[in-house]
C-alpha cells in the first residue's frame, strides 16, 4: 500500500469513526425555543413581548428568541430536528416524537396540567356514546388522542368504534364549521372557539382525568447540559412571568389580559389560572406530583 493510500484510509477511518460518535453540544450564546397556541403556553409570548425573558438572558450574557409556531406537531418536529433549543409540549409527546428521533430532553418547567382545558366536542348530541361510528377529527397521536382515548373508556367504547382523522390543530376551528365534521378533540384556546359555535357539546374534558395531561417547556438536554445559564435564564424569565400574572394589582390584571385570559375566579391569585388548567405549586396534592398516580398512568400510556 503507498503512502497516499494509506493516508486516504486512514482519513476515511477517521471520518468513520467520527460520524459514529455521539454529538455533543457546543457552549454557545444564542438559543431559541417555540411555542404553538395553547393557553397554558401563551405566558412565554408574554414574557417576549414584554423583555422579561430578554432581561434574563442578558443577565447570563447570551439571547433567546422566543418563536410561536401555528402548528403543535411541527413545533415538536422542528425541535427534534435541532431547529430549537427548546419546545413547549406536554410531557407525553416528549416521550414519542423527540424521543423516537433519538433526542434526549429535559423537563426544565412544569407549567400546569390540564383541568379541563382539553375536551372533546360533538355536533348535535350531548351525548359522549354518541360518538361511535363518528370520525373524529384530531391531532394525531397527541395529547388529544390520549384524551379522546380516556373519554372513550368511560362509556365502554374504544377507537375501533370510530374513526380518527389527523387534523391540524390550526384548522380545527375552521374544520368543525363544515357539516361534515361532527366529532373533535382540541385544547384550549381552540376549545372555546368550537363550544362557543351552534349545537355544540363538550362531552368530555380533562378535569375528568385530573393530572394526567401535564404542560412543559422542554429543552435539549445536551444543550442544557453545555449552556447551563440558558436553563437559568428561562427558570428565571418563566418565574417573574408567573409572578407578574398572578399578582393582584393592575399589573397583574393588564398582564392577565394580554394573554386573552380572564383572572382566576375559583381559587385564590395564580393558583387555578388559566381557567381549565392548574398551576402546579400549590395545586398539587401534598406537593408530590412526580409519584402522583394519574402521572404515571399517563406516562405508561405514552410508552405504549
Amino acid at each position: 500500500m503507498t503512502l497516499s493510500v494509506r493516508k486516504t484510509a486512514a482519513v476515511a477511518a477517521i471520518a468513520l469513526f467520527t460520524s459514529l460518535m455521539p454529538v455533543t453540544a457546543l457552549a454557545k450564546d444564542s438559543f431559541s425555543i417555540c411555542w404553538s397556541i395553547y393557553v397554558g403556553w401563551m405566558p412565554w409570548d408574554y414574557g417576549a413581548q414584554q423583555k422579561i425573558v430578554d432581561k434574563w438572558a442578558d443577565k447570563y450574557d447570551i439571547e433567546i428568541d422566543v418563536v410561536q409556531i401555528n402548528d403543535y406537531v411541527e413545533s415538536i418536529n422542528q425541535y427534534t430536528a435541532g431547529a430549537y433549543d427548546g419546545c413547549a409540549m406536554t410531557h407525553m409527546d416528549a416521550l414519542t416524537i423527540p424521543a423516537a428521533g433519538g433526542v434526549d430532553s429535559t423537563a426544565l418547567i412544569v407549567g400546569d396540567f390540564s383541568n379541563g382545558n382539553d375536551g372533546v366536542v360533538l355536533k348535535g348530541t350531548d351525548k359522549l356514546a354518541d360518538i361511535k361510528g363518528q370520525q373524529v377529527n384530531l391531532v394525531e397521536l397527541s395529547v388529544s388522542h390520549y384524551l379522546l382515548a380516556r373519554a372513550l373508556e368511560t362509556v365502554g367504547l374504544t377507537e375501533r368504534d370510530l374513526t380518527v382523522v389527523n387534523t391540524s390543530d390550526a384548522d380545527l376551528v375552521s374544520a368543525f364549521t363544515t357539516k361534515g365534521v361532527t366529532a373533535v378533540a382540541t385544547w384550549n384556546p381552540l376549545l372555546s372557539e368550537i363550544t362557543a359555535m351552534p349545537d355544540s357539546h363538550k362531552v368530555f374534558d380533562s378535569a375528568q382525568i385530573p393530572g394526567e395531561i401535564i404542560d412543559l417547556m422542554v429543552v435539549n438536554t445536551d444543550t442544557l447540559k453545555a449552556n447551563p445559564e440558558f436553563g437559568k435564564a428561562l427558570t428565571g424569565a418563566w418565574y417573574e412571568i408567573m409572578a407578574t400574572m398572578s399578582a393582584d394589582d393592575e399589573a397583574g390584571r393588564a398582564a392577565r389580559t394580554t394573554v386573552k385570559n380572564p383572572p382566576a375566579s375559583s381559587c385564590s391569585a395564580w393558583s387555578c389560572w388559566p381557567p381549565g388548567g392548574r398551576r402546579c405549586w400549590p395545586c398539587w396534592p401534598g406537593g408530590s406530583w412526580p409519584g402522583w398516580p394519574p402521572v404515571r398512568r399517563s406516562v405508561r400510556w405514552a410508552r405504549w
